[in-house]
């Protein structure tokens, strides 16, 4: 009796282990990224912080503008210690 039930059990984990691997593999070849439906997004060019050197997203990060330029800073720090430097 307690064999047959192992048994089951076994049987029942084996289908659903194949089971889930079947779903994995379908998923994953009718993704959109696979198929180039969904593609990559575009690439941000960063700039230098001129203060300390770090590279920041332009637009997210606190900025100065001097002579018609944008100078972009990594922290409103920098930017004052620019503004102090200048």
């Amino acid at each position: 009796m307690s064999r047959a039930i192992l048994l089951l059990l076994l049987a029942i984990f084996l289908i659903r282990a194949v089971w889930r691997l079947l779903e994995g593999v379908v998923s994953g070849a009718t993704s959109p990224q696979v198929r180039g439906r969904n593609p990559a997004p575009q690439a941000v060019k960063l700039v230098k912080d001129p203060v300390c050197g770090t590279f920041v997203v332009p637009g997210k990060s606190p900025s100065l503008v001097r002579a018609g330029e944008t100078i972009y800073f990594c922290s409103d720090t920098c930017r004052e210690r620019y503004g102090a430097q200048t």
